[in-house]
């Protein structure tokens, strides 16, 4: 099942929230930051014991890694780092697909019954929100189709206008 909801990802209480991490997963601004201050120093401690793929990354855009929820009401954090939006032309489409597949793959994997998305990169990486949108929904229908976990996946916008795009969407 897919809902929407309008507000803070970090409030919900589902068994796992995706965080729009940047690659060195060490907090920022946006849902990363607003993440990472609701669920505290456990949050960062963990990142840090994660190692690094190269320089300053420990994880590549499309990948996802499994944290603890902190202080967080969900009971784990599943970082993704998503495309940064340069016009379409170089494989941000993919890039974005394969962050949702990858969180889900996580969240079947770890048997987790509900996961929340938040709008991955569509803030300050500038990725358009309808064609997220798009690819966001078909991702996850993909997967609960053919998956036993989770059974609720939860699209989180933190605004109205974001909101109303993915309703419109979902009802298509």
């Amino acid at each position: 099942m897919i809902e929407l909801h309008l507000g803070d990802i970090t409030e919900l209480a589902t068994d796992a929230i995706v965080n729009a991490a940047n690659a060195r997963m060490l907090g920022g601004g946006g849902v990363d930051g607003a993440i990472h201050r609701a669920a505290g120093a456990a949050l960062l401690e963990a990142c840090r014991a994660l190692p690094e793929v190269e320089p300053n990354v420990r994880c590549p855009p499309g990948q996802a890694r499994l944290l603890p929820g902190g202080n967080l009401k969900a009971r784990h954090v599943i970082a993704t780092v998503g495309p940064v939006w340069k016009g379409g032309t170089c494989g941000e489409d993919e890039t974005l697909a394969q962050c949702y597949r990858s969180c889900l793959q996580l969240a079947e994997e770890h048997r987790l019954e509900s996961i929340a998305f938040p709008a991955i990169s569509t803030g300050a990486y500038g990725f358009p929100i309808e064609r997220a949108a798009r690819i966001a929904l078909r991702e996850i229908r993909a997967h609960l189709h053919k998956a036993d976990f989770p059974s609720l996946v939860v699209c989180v916008l933190f605004n109205k206008a974001d909101h109303d795009v993915y309703r419109a969407i979902l009802e298509e």
